[in-house]
């Protein structure tokens, strides 16, 4: 007898096949109905359909079945199914693993590998741990990959009693397989009805998302909350095995043993050939603010899509893909929220495409059936905002926009993975990335090849990235070695930073004056980078700098040129003490300068006596006047004042000559770049870290 066997409420539809008459039965000790199917035939040979509650009411509807069956019909037998090479060297890994006695595994595949195929065949080359202990519980965090789960596993074991725990769909904890949602199973005391001494094996699909709550909580009510010996085996999958808010995998999972990314899947075409193509948008993401931690959260949905959803950045994507892959038939958009889905459409439409969007608000049934008609290619684009970066099996998709930025490589990944799969007819899939505020930490379709984000490509294959990879690399070592030649051959150019923590220590600091105190005798002070000060008693100083030409390739020496600004008289001060600076001398050698300088204040004593200015004067070792004190303590705090024993008057000097010449402002400058190092070894090390975090390998994982 063939029979269509559907059901509504799972959003499913079953292969016709041929069945033998069964029994779907929904009766179960709770008040939530279940599905239940059961390979057995009924008494009177006929399909029913019973529906029971705890309170033990029943009812029954027949089909109109003959009273006796019809003559059986000769059944071809049904072709074996054959796995991948990778997917049957995947579930030997697994089972090498179990053999060892490991208990919590990982398996890393690229989306489109078939990885809920592994995960059905895996149900029943796993060994039950006991008599008892025989049945399979699957967890899935999305409807979608619930249904997909449920269908796979009822063609592959039309032997055994499947349930589904989902909505207002329950299970009764008993069944051979049982499909979870999350969201449902952790609901209320629904967990409680699953005995975990009865489970051999737990599944869960897309297991990045393994160490959240509700994950860990069905976990720890399974016994796997730590490795056990007698709790059941548990398997993960994910193509991307990476945590992006920063919790560790290893809560939950204790090692990766099989590891097949995007990359080999492609070579090998097993999956699609995709193209690449990044275009530079003018949106500037600087102030856009970010959401998780530091080193690993993605941007807020709200700040960033004030940035992108624009007409004139949402006209610069159309126009992109319009230049790039208007012919294609099947385009994926990913934006940023429901405005900025609502705002594409419209521009999309506005030019002339026929473009429908997708949503989590839109109804299950508009949905099935816009997505339905979107893959027998009755409209070219089909707009969404994180409905399909997971679970979403749509195999004709050969272009992915993607009109929003992330700083997340597994959203890129799940993103770009939506057009992977292979279709009749399909070519290949081409990627178009905006991409925009480079330096905010985002990641593009580069950065998955080890280039830099701003990396801009036109169509270019996996293959053509892994080769501008190679050349990138290259560059950069003859760079380094430029670098290293230049360095060592015109060390002046280096630069050194000097880090103080308050502006006293900077004025303190005495080692800007080692050079010119070798060379005159003279109390010249260093007040910055290439500059040096001498003061008169009267105020009047003659000011030494070094200017340095444009850097080129070839080494300039340095000028150095004096300068005098001489003190005018208290009566005729208005707004500046000073009088003009008039240049005293340029020469080629700093010697020379700071000689010529000392030469010149020996002629003009009147201004710049000697024993006012000679370092060498014995006033210069005794105690500070008080007007130096008072001055100087303005910079200390009140615990922590200056006294006559702690500095001599030369010292004292000295440093009021600093603070007079831009100390402070220096200062600020040296806090400024300090800040500035920090923020980009900071970047840096955050770069680093999700570089490490995101490496995906065979072995232990970390907790």
């Amino acid at each position: 007898m063939k029979r269509l066997i559907s059901s509504a409420s799972l959003g499913l539809r079953l292969r016709e096949r041929t069945v033998e008459p069964v029994s779907l039965v929904l009766s179960i000790p709770t008040s939530r109905p279940c599905i239940v199917v059961h390979p057995r035939p009924h008494p009177r040979g006929h399909l029913a359909i019973h529906r029971g509650f705890s309170s033990g009411t029943a009812s029954s509807v027949a089909t109109d079945a003959p009273e006796s069956p019809p003559e059986p019909q000769p059944e071809s037998p049904p072709e074996p199914f054959r796995l991948r090479d990778y997917q049957e060297e995947c579930i030997q890994s697994v089972l090498a693993s179990l053999e060892k006695g490991h208990k919590r595994l990982g398996i890393s595949l690229a989306t489109g590998s078939g990885k809920t195929v592994i995960f059905t065949q895996l149900i029943d080359r796993v060994e039950p741990l006991s008599e008892t202990a025989s049945q399979t519980l699957i967890l899935a965090h999305r409807r979608e990959l619930v249904e997909q789960a449920a269908r796979h596993c009822t063609s592959a074991y039309p032997d055994k009693t499947i349930e589904v725990e989902m909505g207002k769909l329950s299970a009764s904890g008993t069944a051979d397989i049982t499909v979870a949602s999350l969201q449902s199973i952790v609901s209320g005391d629904r967990l409680l009805k699953f005995e975990p001494s009865r489970f051999k094996l737990v599944l869960v699909d897309e297991a990045h998302h393994i160490v959240a709550p509700g994950y860990l909580k069905v976990l720890r009510h399974l016994g796997l909350g730590t490795k056990q010996p007698d709790s059941p085996h548990l398997v993960g999958v994910s193509a991307t095995f990476s945590r992006f808010d920063g919790l560790r995998l290893g809560a939950a999972i204790d090692e990766i043993v099989y590891h097949k990314d995007y990359v080999d899947m492609i070579s090998s075409k097993w999956l699609s050939d995709v193209i690449f193509t990044t275009v530079q948008s003018t949106a500037d993401l600087r102030g856009v603010k970010t959401t998780g931690p530091r080193a690993s959260g993605d941007f807020d949905a709200a700040s960033l899509s004030r940035v992108m959803n624009t007409d004139a950045i949402n006209d610069v994507a159309i126009r992109a893909w319009h230049a790039k892959a208007g012919t294609r038939k099947s385009t994926l958009v990913f934006c940023v929220d429901l405005a900025h889905v609502a705002a594409m459409t419209q521009r999309f439409r506005h030019y002339g495409y026929d473009a429908r969007f997708v949503t989590g608000d839109t109804p299950p049934r508009e949905r099935s059936e816009r997505l339905d008609a979107f893959k027998r290619g009755e409209f070219p684009v089909l707009v969404n905002c994180g409905v399909f970066t997971e679970g979403t099996d749509i195999p004709n998709i050969d272009c992915v926009l993607l009109a929003r930025p992330t700083k997340s490589r597994n959203l890129l990944v799940q993103m770009i993975g939506r057009g992977m799969r292979l279709f009749p007819g399909k070519e290949n899939c081409h990627i178009i990335d905006m991409v925009s505020s480079l330096q905010t930490g985002i990641v593009s379709t580069p950065t998955l090849f080890g280039l830099d984000p701003d990396e801009l490509v036109d169509a270019a294959s996996v293959e053509g990235l892994g080769k501008l990879r190679a050349e990138k690399v290259a560059e950069k070592a003859l760079q380094a070695q430029r670098t290293d030649a230049v360095s060592f051959e015109a060390p002046r150019r280096a630069i050194t930073f000097t880090d103080y923590d308050t502006v006293f220590d900077l004025i303190a600091d005495t080692s800007g004056e080692k050079h010119i105190h070798a060379i005159s005798p003279n109390a010249w002070v260093h007040v910055g980078p290439g500059r040096y000060i001498l003061t008169g008693p009267g105020g009047s100083f003659i000011r030494l700098e070094k200017v340095e030409d444009a850097i080129s390739d070839t080494p300039v020496a340095p000028r150095f040129t004096a300068w005098e600004v001489r003190a005018l008289p208290a009566i005729s001060v208005k707004k500046c003490p000073w009088a003009s600076p008039r240049e005293l001398l340029t020469t080629d050698s700093f010697v020379d300068a700071v000689h010529g300088c000392d030469k010149y204040t020996a002629s003009a004593t009147e201004i710049y006596p000697f024993n006012a200015i000679n370092r060498r004067m014995p006033w210069r070792n005794g105690p500070p006047s008080s007007g130096q004190l008072l001055f100087l303590n303005k910079l200390r705090t009140k615990s922590n004042q200056l006294g006559y024993s702690d500095i001599t008057k030369g010292k004292a000097a000295d440093m009021i000559t600093k603070l007079k010449h831009g100390a402070r402002g220096r200062f600020a400058s040296l806090e400024a770049e300090k800040k500035r190092r920090a923020k980009a070894s900071l970047a840096v090390f955050h770069a680093e870290q999700r570089k490490l975090h995101h490496v995906v390998s065979v072995g232990p994982v970390p907790s």
